[in-house]
């Protein structure tokens, strides 16, 4: 008999979309899971009558099962650099320990990632175990630079500074409150969580007064159940908007042969700006979901905020209102992925020489992976932000001498923030070449389209 046909591209193409559809649906199961696991974890194996290294353990099997169930074989990829990586903490010289990290770990992530581009020819997957792995990636980095950190105390201040064990490194790296989405976060206040330290720690940090001696040396039980719900309400207010108006804004009109061709240059501007702004719910989303997660746990406590009331906002990665009314790119960019900005500034922009600024952004480039896209938009950043500083540094203290001026500063600062987060971010959602050159040189011009090469 002959041989069967190949499969045709349309075969292909519609079982990427089944598989990517399939993903995205175990990865929302596995993370509405984890919320009532975190509610279970913080009821039933409370540390008021559960020992931290059953803690450790439950939230490790926990966070395995859910990388098991999303990702299949390819889980073991994560396996793998958090086990390379514990055996250099404890092998390799502390004066050196964060190098070897952060050398295995982006090194790991990389060939990932370029197998993702090259081998796979841009197998683009929102859930694949790509994303886990930057995210123990973060924290690997984390933990590692903190160690050196505390070593050089020890040396300059007589620290003391002990290695984690195999139960607690695997715990704060694997755990299921932030296996899948994140966010990235403080190995210590980690461990005091799962101690039952956090928040009376938290609260003796914000609260001089308060000590062992006036009842906060056992941790007072403050519901984060109000915080959750808020922020389960933020979620489906997302989830709404993604699907009555995400849907209708695809990015990839914004390069489609018709429409280029077509519209006028208002219009493609406009649809721009529109599709960006559409973009952005699905993050709201996962990282909204995520901190929700972790809060019903009864993790992520800051402190009493100004009004009284405790804040659950330790560990958030987002600040929704912040976007939205940014009035510079820096704005932008302080409350948008806040805690990988956070790790950024830690394992680079703090410790560069010299060039923190670029640097820090080939890093972030780096680690999002080696989609052509990210490095149009993060090598974009560098000069827009620099620009940005230099005309806030001079001119904005002229708006300040009334309400009406200030006003208008910064509504034209808004506008302008929001048109440069579009002409940035657009090729970190297009990822190919082509699609961005096609956007940066049509889209943006009145010039007429002239296709030389298939999108």
């Amino acid at each position: 008999d002959p041989p069967p046909p190949p499969p045709s591209l349309n075969c292909l193409y519609l079982k990427k979309i089944s598989s990517h559809q399939t993903k995205n649906v175990n990865f929302l199961a596995c993370q509405l899971f984890a919320l009532v696991a975190a509610f279970w974890f913080r009821l039933y194996l409370s540390p008021n009558h559960t020992i931290p290294v059953v803690r450790h353990a439950v939230a490790t099997l926990l966070g395995i099962a859910f990388l098991i169930f999303c990702f299949g074989w390819y889980s073991a990829h994560i396996l793998i650099v958090v086990i390379i990586n514990y055996s250099i903490v404890i092998k390799a010289d502390i004066n050196n320990v964060h190098r070897y990290s952060m050398v295995i770990s982006m090194g790991y992530l990389t060939a990932c990632q370029v197998s993702r581009v090259f081998i796979f020819n841009y197998g683009i997957l929102s859930t694949d175990f790509s994303g886990p792995l930057m995210i123990v990636t973060q924290k690997i980095t984390t933990l590692a630079f903190q160690l050196h950190d505390a070593f050089t105390a020890f040396l300059l201040l007589c620290v003391c500074s002990v290695s984690p064990s195999l139960i607690q490194y695997l715990s704060y790296n694997l755990n299921f409150l932030s296996v899948l989405v994140g966010p990235c976060n403080n190995y210590n206040e980690y461990t005091d969580f799962i101690e039952g330290k956090h928040i009376s720690r938290r609260l003796r940090q914000h609260t001089p007064t308060c000590n062992g001696q006036n009842g906060y040396s056992v941790s007072p039980q403050l519901s984060p159940l109000k915080a959750v719900c808020c922020k389960l309400l933020v979620c489906c207010s997302c989830m709404l908007i993604f699907l009555t108006v995400t849907r209708f804004l695809p990015i990839k009109y914004n390069v489609d042969k018709v429409f280029v061709a077509n519209a006028h240059f208002l219009t493609r501007l406009t649809y721009a700006f529109f599709s960006i702004q559409a973009a952005r719910p699905k993050f709201y989303f996962a990282w909204t979901l995520a901190d929700a997660v972790n809060n019903a746990a009864g993790y992520g406590f800051q402190g009493m905020g100004g009004n009284g009331k405790p804040s659950w906002d330790l560990i958030s990665n987002i600040n929704i209102v912040g976007i939205e009314t940014a009035t510079s790119f820096k704005t932008f960019i302080d409350n948008w992925n806040i805690r990988t900005g956070i790790w950024l500034k830690m394992v680079c922009y703090d410790r560069a020489p010299k060039y923190r600024l670029p640097l820090t952004f080939i890093l972030s480039a780096m680690w999002h992976g080696v989609y052509p896209g990210y490095y149009f938009t993060f090598l974009t950043a560098i000069p827009i932000t620099l620009a940005a500083r230099a005309i806030r540094r001079s001119i904005r203290h002229y708006f300040l001498g009334s309400r009406a001026l200030k006003l208008g500063y910064d509504v034209l600062t808004w506008v302008a923030t929001q048109l440069a987060i579009c002409y940035t971010v657009m090729p970190f959602l297009l990822l190919k070449v082509e699609e961005t050159i096609v956007f940066y040189r049509y889209i943006l011009t009145s010039k007429q389209p002239t296709f030389s090469f298939h999108i």
